[in-house]
């Protein structure tokens, strides 16, 4: 049984599940190379040169139609012309259905877990909206579910944000749809939420609303002097600190910021003009991720299960999902890699086939988290052929080495498909790598660390691997000095723990070790600031025309074995 799963939203995605497990994904940006791309037009046309006109037996939508009309017509269109399935109403089509978004967030997670059991915690800026009309709506903000196999997702806590021109419409509403769906603990009159508490110090640096890693990349330069409390005793905002920001700096969509401070928003961070804008980063980041924990605390002492899984937007804030495991060692965290939108429709698919099958079977499928992609050998003459000791050597000598290995990562982090590698050891490294990717000065970079030495180098939290870049840890006594250009101001690091398991990645990471002792290399991702990563090796040759960079050297193409220099 194939099942087509269908983001079309930004972040906009396809994938397909056979018999539970996935087969097939694509991401629409990394071929139109807008980034966070809505539509799925070439993701379908990929699906279709794999699957042909009667490979799909079923199709879900990530988003539910009837709760916002989202515009899915062209979509719905396209695949009933590539796969013949017949239209009828109800929307969207024979053979298909959809289900909530937090629902999807929330399936992701928990099967991608490994647990037979978990509390799911969905913490995201724009769910569903559950309407009355067009300006009295209720958007999903943050979801707790309960789930078992095969298909069991209890709500135990749902909080809404809402457009509240008309709050007893709003009420007369609700109140009996979410008694309907047998859920006792709802918020759904507050005008905001977690995540636009979140978003507020992002539009303080006029950022999109959803470039909150560049906020929490910031936070670390707080000096601790903002300590405004923004959640009330029920963990509900308080309203009377935030607004709409009436000129909507990212002009897509209403956005929040701190009362009376729209006038202060700028867009050119520096290291002379930071400390506000820092100070408040921090604020919400610490605001934010002790409300979330309060919430995970509260539903596993009211539960007793100590399996929890993390999803939705906020599921990617790795400083907060640190802060989730120092203070409670006795839960087990699962923290899903595709938290942002990139995942629903893999979600809505996995759903989907539960519901269909009842299928109880655990299945953690490893390719969850890389792209399809099947592309040729490079043309005879480009390039020369190299080993990983000629690899290292680049390296050695302080300069950026891409690496281009079979398929590209489906997600945000590069995990050594797509990478820029370089030496962590030089000083002077986040500002060499940053003169290639054009990113702010204030955000850190990653590393890769051999597992073996884990545990030497950082305070793991108990855990003896990291393997998708879903957290940070803090750095042991000297390291900082060890490994300077991917250390943080807060003497902490995202880490990408790398074994056997990782092919290439781990061989070429030995062989450094074996040369320089240093089992650590930054790793950051295959292209510029803005700009979707790198996915066909056109895209990757292109990048090595157009970039003018003495500290690049060029692409490592790993299945042909073959170096691409910049300028040759």
């Amino acid at each position: 049984m194939r099942i087509l799963g269908v983001n079309a939203s930004h972040d906009a995605s396809v994938c397909v599940i056979n018999d539970g497990v996935i087969e097939f994904f694509a991401k629409e940006e990394r071929f139109n190379r807008i980034k966070r791309s809505g539509g799925v037009t070439n993701c379908l046309k990929r699906a279709h040169e794999v699957y042909g006109s009667t490979g799909i037996d079923y199709a879900v939508y990530a988003w539910e139609p009837m709760t916002g009309g989202f515009g899915y017509c062209e979509s719905e269109k396209q695949i009933r012309r590539l796969f013949g399935l017949t239209y009828k109403e109800p929307r969207p089509f024979c053979n298909s259905t959809a289900f909530q978004h937090h629902d999807n967030h929330a399936s992701i997670a928990f099967y991608n877990s490994g647990f037979e059991e978990a509390l799911v915690y969905v913490c995201d800026r724009n769910g569903s909206i559950f309407f009355v009309d067009v300006e009295n709506q209720c958007r999903e903000a943050d979801t707790v579910y309960h789930c078992s196999y095969p298909n069991n997702f209890k709500v135990l806590e749902k909080k809404f944000w809402t457009i509240k021109n008309n709050t007893n419409l709003i009420r007369q509403y609700m109140e009996p749809y979410l008694k309907s769906l047998g859920i006792d603990e709802y918020c759904y009159l507050n005008e905001f939420s977690l995540m636009r508490v979140y978003e507020s110090a992002t539009t303080m640096i006029n950022q999109h609303a959803l470039e909150n890693g560049k906020t929490m990349g910031l936070s670390s330069y707080g000096d601790g002097s903002c300590t405004q409390t923004f959640f009330d005793d029920d963990l509900n905002v308080i309203e009377e600190f935030f607004q709409e920001a009436r000129n909507e700096p990212n002009g897509e969509m209403p956005v929040t910021c701190f009362k009376g401070a729209e006038e202060e928003i700028i867009s050119d961070i520096t290291p002379e003009n930071y400390q506000k804008y820092a100070n408040w980063a921090q604020n919400v980041q610490s605001e934010t991720q002790r409300v979330a924990l309060e919430t995970i605390k509260k539903h596993v002492d009211a539960t007793g299960v100590k399996n929890v899984c993390l999803s939705g937007g906020y599921g990617l804030n790795i400083v907060a999902n640190s802060y989730y495991i120092k203070n409670l060692p006795d839960v087990n965290f699962y923290f899903e890699p595709l938290s942002d939108d990139t995942g629903i429709g893999i979600g809505a698919a996995m759903h989907l086939y539960r519901q269909l099958t009842n299928d109880e079977s655990i299945l953690t499928p490893k390719d969850n988290f890389y792209h399809h992609h099947i592309e040729k050998p490079l043309a005879k003459g480009v390039g020369e052929e190299k080993n990983i000791d000629d690899l290292c050597e680049i390296l050695e000598n302080q300069k950026i080495l891409a690496i281009f290995d079979g398929n590209p990562e489906s997600g945000p982090r590069a995990l050594g498909h797509r990478s820029l590698l370089f030496d962590p050891r030089n000083k002077n490294g986040r500002e060499i790598v940053n003169k290639l990717k054009n990113r702010e000065w204030y955000r850190p970079f990653a590393g890769i660390i051999l597992e073996a030495f884990f545990e030497e180098y950082f305070h793991s939290m108990g855990l003896i691997k990291s393997e998708y870049m879903t957290l940070n840890f803090d750095c042991k006594d000297g390291v900082e000095n060890a490994i300077p250009s991917i250390v943080h101001v807060d003497n902490t690091c995202r880490i990408q723990t790398v074994s056997k398991e990782n092919g290439f990645l781990y061989d070429l990471l030995l062989k450094f070790y074996k040369r320089t002792g240093s089992p650590i290399l930054l790793n950051t991702s295959f292209n510029l600031a803005g700009e979707p990563l790198i996915q066909t090796k056109a895209d990757a040759l292109s990048f090595i025309e157009k970039v003018d960079c003495e500290d690049f050297e060029g692409v490592y193409f790993v299945h042909d074995e073959t170096l691409v220099h910049r300028n040759k």
